[in-house]
């Protein structure tokens, strides 16, 4: 075999498996994955919830006792840490991970949630190849407008029916993970379907995700509750700082 040729070969060998390779479509929206125009639909839909976030975050530490600083900054560590896990999806070219929103959610707020959430994305896109910065008013939306609010929605809805709050705790990280991953499967069907209706691409990523996805929202659901628990029974004070009284006043 000629040098030559044996060069060609070794330049050849990674062209095709990098053309063999197909794009990450995971809660981390990749970059590049999604037409400008949609791209540019979802900051829009991201920035007020953003904003919203960054006033509940100036008031509340001003107002606050000091631990409410040191609490956001403790969830915030969680979520990055906690959504640096990604678990390949067989055969769809996509990954989960558990999101840590809801959990987040109950500890701070839905809208500080939002602001954590969004440090954390861009952190990870530029930092780990997790995301993407075009993408991400998109992934903002998923996981931390979709799933902080949505988690903190079933949390509060159950409390008030008169669950423990454990268990509100849990339906929380539950709900949080897996309305993340639904709308995350609704932002990509709407960017790439063909012509046509978008649900017939929807309906494919979705069921591509529940492999993983299902197990890793019950998952998320345990260690929700779990932490909910430790947190209540060993500092109770970081809730009183926080001004959560509803989480105070439920038994557990």
């Amino acid at each position: 075999m000629t040098s030559p040729f044996k060069l060609r070969l070794l330049l050849l060998i990674p062209a095709l498996v990098l053309a063999s390779q197909t794009p990450a479509h995971a809660m981390h929206i990749s970059e590049g994955i999604l037409p400008a125009g949609w791209a540019g639909l979802w900051f829009l839909v991201a920035l007020p919830f953003v904003v919203w976030g960054l006033r509940d975050l100036r008031r509340r530490s001003s107002t606050e006792s000091p631990h409410f600083k040191a609490l956001v900054g403790l969830v915030g560590a969680a979520v990055f840490i906690i959504s640096c896990m990604p678990i390949p999806v067989p055969f769809a070219g996509t990954c989960s991970h558990p999101c840590g929103t809801g959990l987040a959610a109950i500890l701070v707020g839905p809208a500080v949630t939002v602001v954590i959430t969004s440090i954390a994305l861009i952190l990870q896109a530029l930092f780990l190849a997790h995301g993407g910065l075009t993408t991400l008013g998109a992934d903002i939306v998923s996981m931390g407008v979709a799933g902080a609010f949505i988690g903190y929605g079933f949390f509060r809805l159950l409390l008030r029916l008169g669950a423990p709050a454990t268990v509100a705790a849990f339906v929380a990280g539950l709900a949080s993970d897996w309305a993340t991953y639904a709308v995350t499967s609704m932002e990509l069907s709407l960017g790439l379907h063909p012509a046509g209706s978008w649900f017939s691409l929807f309906t494919p990523i979705l069921v591509a995700f529940m492999p993983t996805q299902i197990p890793l929202g019950v998952l998320e659901g345990v260690l929700s509750g779990g932490a909910y628990q430790f947190v209540t029974r060993r500092r109770p004070d970081l809730f009183r700082a926080a001004k959560q009284k509803v989480l105070m006043e439920v038994p557990e």
